[in-house]
This record gives C-alpha cells, structure tokens and sequence, in this order.
C-alpha cells in the first residue's frame, strides 16, 4: 500500500437533490369540465448515501471527487399521480469510515460492516399536489406545495483502519522495520523521523498456517492528541486495532518514561484505548547482551508484557508473535 494510493482523508461537497413540486392541476375530461383537484405530491430529491464495501483499503477513488451531486425529484402531474424520485448517489467506502460535518466537526455516523447504508446528505421532500389540501369547505384548492430544497455542505470522511496489532512508537522506533521483517510489507524505511508519513498494513504468518493483520502507524510526537506532528492524522486507525504493541528502542534514554509518553497521548486522545491489550517490544537489542537485558528488565514498567527484540537480527520475534497470538486469543 503505497504512500501515493493510500487516502484516509477526503473533503467532499455534497449537494442532495430538491424535491419535486407538488401538481395544482384540476380533472378534466369530455363529461366534465370542472372537475375537482387532481395534482399529484413532487417526488423526493435524491440521497447521498454511505455504503461500506469490504473489498476496499482507501479512500483513493474519492480524492479527485470533489462534488457529489444527486439528482431533484420529478414535479407530480395530473390524475394524481406522483413524481419520480430523484437518483440518490451512492459512495462505496471501505469498512471503518466515519463521516463528519466539516463546520461543525460532528460525527454523523461510521461504518462499520459490510453492506450499511447511511445518509450523509438528504434529498429534500416532494411537495404535495392541490388533491391534499381539499376539505369539506375548501374543495377547490387552486395551490400546491413546493418541493423542498436540497441540501448543500462540505462533508469530510475518514478511514480508521482495522487491523489485529496497531504498532504505536516515536518516529524511527523500528516500527516499519518489523513490519517489513515479519510480513511481505514494504514500508520506507530510513534512519531519521517521519519516514512513515501513512500506515502500512501487514499480514504476518503465525504457526500452522495462521495469521494475523499488523498496521505501522506513523510515529506519535509528544503533543500528538492536539495535532502535533502526524497527529490527530494517525491516532484515529488505532481506535480499531485489537492490540497496541508498544515500541521503544532500547538505546533510548528511559524505556520507562518513553512508554508513559505514548501511553498519556493515547489517553488524552481517547480514553477508551487505554482498554485494549497492551505489549511492549524492546527494539534494537542486538547490541545487547544477556547481561544488559537483564538489568534493563528491572527499570521496565510494571503490569505489561515486555519482549525484547532485533528485527535486523531477528531475535525474539517469535516470542512476540507467541505474546501477540496469545492476547488475541485471550477471551
């Protein structure tokens, strides 16, 4: 998944059809010439509708769309009869999107299975024909309803990946490096920060033909709950990820610290990810020997699963896969 073809983010304007006038039409025919009301109700204006589609990844095919227009719904006519509905557009997204208010910054609603529907722009209502508004002592209503307009508003949608292990570390923790280790990802890959600037996603091969799906998620800045950095860009696809494998290389100044860092910008994020199965991986430990890591073990956080690790080497990356395989299983 290319940097170049993989879209999370589009600002779309969106325009729902107007309803169709409603008829103000009378009856006639050769045996009566004044007969009573028979205009028929406006159809609707057309939807701007939602639609999860499990085979896509990206939000790619509505980059360069930057208005989405539906059809207006047909005027009603005589002998009662009613408008055609306007032609609702539908937008295909991958599982996991959500939609926003772009003035507002209001979730409307997120997609999260195959096949759902959601109206993220409402076609206006068909106005009603003259045939509506006759009573015992009106009988003859010479008026009809306009259709209503449309609407008209930017919208935004977003994509939060889904992903068994969400990879969450400080820019140039190793990150892209397992992934390109452990799954046939490609990520780039250099020594300095923010060579990640979109997630990869990877599937990695467990024992006895299983597997599980890994996303490297570009790398969180202290600040990154309000934007820093990558930001809020990223933090939203590890709402979805089932476990958090926290990085921390092993040359870095304080584990200990590094780790509360990662853990207090996902908090202040969102709560709720503090729920989710943790695992920390000490990377880069092939300069490490036996009796360094065993001193190091005891500045580690307390209460998380730590595995120490060397994609380069490819040490201890069987461990981590038992440990992640392990708390995917767990319940």
């Amino acid at each position: 998944m290319s940097g170049s073809n993989f879209v999370d983010y589009v600002k779309i304007m969106c325009r729902s059809g107007a309803g169709g006038a409603g008829s103000a039409h009378f009856h006639r025919d050769k045996q009566n010439a004044k007969g009573g009301p028979d205009g028929g109700n406006g159809g609707r204006g057309g939807h701007i509708i939602v639609r999860g589609n499990k085979q896509l990844w990206t939000l790619l095919h509505l980059k360069y769309r930057k208005h989405i227009i539906a059809s207006p719904g047909e005027p009603g006519s005589s002998a009662l009869k009613t408008g055609a509905d306007g032609k609702d557009v539908v937008l295909e997204v991958p599982i996991g999107t959500i939609a926003k208010d772009f003035e507002t910054g209001i979730v409307m609603f997120e997609i999260s299975e195959e096949g759902q529907e959601a109206i993220i722009a409402m076609g206006g209502r068909g106005g009603k024909g003259n045939d509506y508004f006759k009573t015992a002592t009106k009988q003859s209503p010479h008026f009809a309803q306009p259709g209503e307009p449309g609407v008209e508003e930017w919208k935004i949608l977003e994509l939060k990946l889904l992903a068994d292990v969400g990879l969450v570390g400080f820019p140039n923790a190793g990150k892209s490096t397992l992934l390109s280790v452990v799954s046939a990802a490609k990520p780039e890959i250099a020594n300095y920060a923010f060579t990640t600037l979109v997630p990869n996603l990877g599937i990695v091969k467990y024992r006895e033909n299983r597997s599980f799906v890994m996303a490297d998620i570009p790398g969180i800045i202290e600040g990154a709950h309000h934007g820093k950095g990558l930001g809020l860009r990223f933090l939203r696809h590890i709402e979805r990820n089932s476990i958090l494998l926290f990085m921390v290389p092993c040359d870095a100044k304080n584990i200990k610290d590094e780790y509360n860092i990662l853990l207090n910008e996902l908090k202040q994020y969102n709560p709720e990810l503090l729920d989710k199965a943790r695992i920390l991986a000490i990377t880069k430990c092939d300069m490490l020997d036996k009796g360094m890591i065993e001193e190091m073990k005891k500045e580690l956080p307390k209460k998380i699963k730590a595995v120490f690790i060397s994609s380069v080497a490819t040490t201890g990356l069987d461990k981590l896969k038992d440990a992640i395989w392990e708390e995917l299983n767990n319940g």
